[in-house]
């Protein structure tokens, strides 16, 4: 969902018990080992600047994507793809989970 004022989105989110999960390529856990089954709301940063510093801030902690070769991020739609897919497999137990 797009919003005009992310940061005090993130506020009423938090306020009504979701976890707010920030995508960054670095100091972050790898997007498979997260756990899912709490409430959560996944930021995706905008391609080529990423999330703000505001943004990053209010983050409860970071996911990433692991990359492999030269290609370093994918396309925001293709990241955010992987995260809810992600989501909805752990929460519904599809696939082998390790």
């Amino acid at each position: 969902m797009r919003v005009t004022n992310l940061a005090q989105t993130i506020e009423t989110l938090k306020e009504n018990g979701y976890w707010v999960v920030g995508t960054e390529a670095e100091n972050a856990t790898d997007y498979r080992e997260m756990d899912a089954a709490m409430p959560l709301a996944i930021v995706i940063g905008s391609e080529g600047q990423g999330m703000s510093r505001l943004v990053k801030d209010k983050c409860d902690f970071y996911i990433k994507i692991p990359m492999v070769g030269h290609v370093n991020s994918l396309n925001a739609s293709v990241a955010a793809s992987l995260m809810m897919y992600e989501v909805y497999r752990k929460r519904n137990q599809i696939g082998d989970q390790t």
